[in-house]
């Protein structure tokens, strides 16, 4: 098995989209990149911990490639904007590939190069790419909320702007 470590803004929006896709074993919300061990949400959400809302895959890559993931990636959230996503703003928002090697990395970079070449958003995408360091899963009633909370969820992601912004680039992602 292999791991991937994304970030795109809230966790809750970024866990539907990769569930039925296959290879993927399991998908966890938490937080990654910062400096504060065993965060809770409240501290995230402070923006003093450094971490970001993120989801960890699990894949068999064997079966899917980090290539994949990323173009499922790519189609959840704003990779134009480094400042947050859709209403969510501040440091813990921000969309963060975490690579766990070398070929993450190099696939990464280039998946960004080459939708910039494809010029399919109005500005240039700037997410950044970092050495992952940890992750800490979030706490239990925010794994699988979209399931959970399905009304809720629906509603985040429409009055968000999120639903709008992937349905006028990718089309229907029913994410």
């Amino acid at each position: 098995m292999a791991y991937a470590t994304l970030a795109g803004g809230c966790f809750w929006c970024m866990v539907k989209p990769f569930t039925s896709y296959p290879g993927i074993e399991s998908v966890v919300s938490g937080y990654s990149g910062g400096h504060v061990e065993n965060p809770t949400y409240e501290e995230v959400c402070s923006n003093t911990t450094g971490h970001v809302e993120a989801v960890q895959i699990e894949y068999d890559p064997e079966v899917t490639s980090f290539e994949n993931i990323l173009d499922v990636y790519f189609k959840t959230f704003d990779p134009t904007d480094d400042k947050g996503q859709f209403f969510d703003r501040g440091e813990s928002y921000q969309p963060v590939i975490f690579y766990h090697n070398e070929e993450q990395k190099k696939a990464a970079l280039a998946k960004i190069q080459e939708l910039n070449e494809q010029m399919i958003f109005n500005k240039p995408v700037i997410t950044p790419v970092k050495p992952y360091k940890n992750f800490y899963p979030a706490e239990s009633y925010h794994q699988d909320y979209y399931k959970k909370n399905p009304m809720h969820y629906e509603q985040y992601q429409k009055g968000s702007g999120r639903k709008d912004f992937i349905e006028n680039h990718w089309g229907n992602q029913d994410a």
